[in-house]
């Protein structure tokens, strides 16, 4: 196995990953912005990883994690519940990648077969405090812990908010990176490094993600925390 200090953006297989032809060109094109391979080196993802993907949406990291863990590895697309008339993308690439597993259970309910190497939850935690989702999360955050193995990562890429604003992930779509790392640390987690990848200091924090140039160019925060290894 790779040490850890050999996990870089410019590994064979996280190379790889980047480079792979079924990523579509709406996947590309945003690679200059959300710099996958930097992300994919901070979580330390190895070839023969199994990896869960929570909020794969349409796949984005869904795509370049089943190429840089391998035939060997497996990858849990963790989402909600898609219907026949509008089944949720990740759901189309299980047959061609063929080491993808959808599961449509959401949040909170899903499960794995095994312990996991990691997990990577990109812009989508503070969906967990969304009323309609209805989650308990630190119910969400204990099961996120019982998932992995023991020394196993958990990174979280998400919208930065500004401080003390308790209603942001409704309103605004966007958490403090304190309160992420207070709610995982009480789960048992620890913090053990943050990059700085994504981090945007011109955004404008009292913006919704999703208004004008800000979309795509939020300041984001990157945090890697690690479960304890058994003693």
């Amino acid at each position: 196995m790779m040490a850890v200090e050999d996990v870089n953006a410019r590994a064979p297989h996280i190379a790889a990953a980047i480079a792979d032809p079924r990523r579509p060109e709406a996947d590309t094109e945003r690679d200059a912005l959300r710099h996958p391979a930097e992300i994919l080196a901070f979580a330390q993802i190895r070839p023969g990883d199994r990896v869960a993907d929570i909020g794969p949406g349409g796949g984005y990291y869904t795509r370049l994690l089943s190429t840089a863990v391998g035939p060997s590895g497996r990858v849990y697309a963790v989402d909600r519940a898609g219907t026949p008339e509008r089944p949720r993308p990740a759901a189309a690439l299980v047959a061609p990648y063929g080491n993808i597993t959808h599961l449509e259970t959401g949040y909170q309910s899903w499960s794995t077969e095994a312990p996991l190497d990691a997990i990577l939850i990109v812009q989508i935690y503070h969906d967990f405090h969304l009323p309609q989702f209805n989650l308990d999360v630190p119910a969400a955050n204990r099961a996120l812990f019982d998932a992995l193995r023991p020394g196993g990562v958990l990174l979280i890429v998400d919208h930065a908010a500004p401080p003390d604003a308790a209603d942001a992930p409704s309103t605004l779509h966007r958490i403090e990176a304190a309160q992420v790392r207070a709610e995982l640390e009480a789960a048992g987690f620890v913090l053990e490094a943050e990059s700085q990848v994504l981090r945007n200091p011109a955004d404008n924090l009292s913006l919704r993600v999703f208004e004008g140039d800000v979309r795509g160019r939020t300041d984001q925060f990157v945090l890697r925390f690690r479960k304890p290894a058994a003693p």
